[in-house]
């Protein structure tokens, strides 16, 4: 679990107080792996900068690469003579897992995709603290850092991934636009359904996804003012990913990453893209996304697997049935009886 965690409006003014005690020294800078939305807007004038620290900004148009990781960590080795105080991340899904990556591979031996799967990393990471820009993905609270390798995309899951700090200042959230907040906050949605109605749920996981279900019903569904409705969101989006570390998500994301790693769907919305199609397996989740995409006039791209060829099908099955962990979340130890690859095909092909 994260250790520390601010939260409120305007709590971003504490950041530079939060890390002036972990500063190792004035040759060991900290990091800040910034969403380039923001750097014309002055941003950077806002960041408590010392010494030899450096922004780095970072597109957020394709998912996070293991690759994107290892140049990372070359270049903030090659510049600085002793390693950096420590790594911070602002933005939403993608910078925040790019962020806890890099202060791994920073402290760990090998390369990134070395590290794709469960309890691999075997030293800790270096400090690293998360700010999201955007609620829905609890990349914020997570143990996992999900990147697109050469041959999966597969998350660095491990107790050293976890942000040391988070600070979740709703006031980011006020710039991001209609459809990304809907996309962004559907992955939340998703990950209440597919823990809550999981084979691997728990008391503990159960907890928080009601939690998380109960806020983000208000926010999609009920007439609340625009201030509480980011609070809310940005609290679903925390509960929602404490949920998930203690169970699992299911067939939407597992769907979705076979999406993202053939087509560079974003995250997001490739977990809609699958999720209008599954109400066979989530029938009353289904019906509430239905709900929530006619109140906030939102229509999803139609026609995204239409000239796939087959070889490109396989890739995705592939991708998608590595996952076992989410597909016997979703459906029980025997799921291969009821999921094969022509059935998942079928499934893809109605996207």
């Amino acid at each position: 679990m994260v250790p520390r965690v601010i939260f409120g409006s305007g709590c971003f003014s504490q950041l530079g107080d939060i890390l002036l005690p972990v500063r190792k020294s004035s040759e060991a800078p900290f990091i800040f792996l910034v969403d380039d939305f923001f750097e014309n807007k002055g941003f950077a004038k806002q960041l408590p900068l010392m010494f030899n620290d450096e922004v780095i900004f970072i597109s957020a148009d394709e998912e996070p690469k293991t690759a994107q990781v290892d140049a990372l960590v070359a270049r903030i080795k090659e510049k600085y003579d002793e390693l950096p105080s420590g790594i911070i991340g602002i933005g939403g899904g993608t910078l925040l897992d790019l962020a806890k990556a890099v202060s791994i591979m920073l402290n760990n031996h090998g390369v990134a995709k070395d590290y794709q799967g469960w309890d691999l990393v075997t030293r800790p990471a270096l400090y690293h603290l998360g700010i999201p820009t955007i609620s829905g993905t609890g990349a914020e609270v997570s143990r996992t850092t999900v990147l697109l390798g050469p041959d999966k995309k597969l998350g660095i899951n491990s107790d050293y991934t976890t942000y040391d700090q988070v600070l979740l200042d709703p006031d980011f959230t006020k710039t991001v636009p209609k459809e990304q907040w809907f996309y962004t906050g559907m992955d939340c949605f998703i990950h209440c359904v597919e823990s809550l109605t999981g084979t691997y749920l728990n008391a503990f996981s159960q907890s928080y996804g009601e939690k998380a279900m109960e806020l983000c019903l208000e926010v999609f569904l009920g007439d609340i003012p625009e201030e509480e409705s980011r609070e809310k969101l940005m609290m679903a989006s925390w509960h929602g990913g404490m949920s998930i570390a203690y169970s699992q998500v299911g067939i939407a994301h597992a769907m979705s990453y076979g999406l993202s790693y053939l087509l560079g769907v974003k995250h997001g919305i490739g977990n809609c893209l699958v999720f209008q199609h599954l109400e066979e397996f989530y029938p009353e989740g289904v019906a509430q996304f239905n709900q929530m995409m006619a109140k906030h006039g939102i229509e999803l791209p139609k026609g995204i697997c239409a000239n796939l060829t087959q070889d490109d099908f396989d890739i995705m099955v592939n991708v998608s049935l590595g996952l076992e962990a989410l597909w016997e979340n979703a459906l029980g130890p025997d799921w291969k009886k009821t999921i094969t690859p022509e059935r998942l095909q079928a499934m893809f092909q109605k996207i």
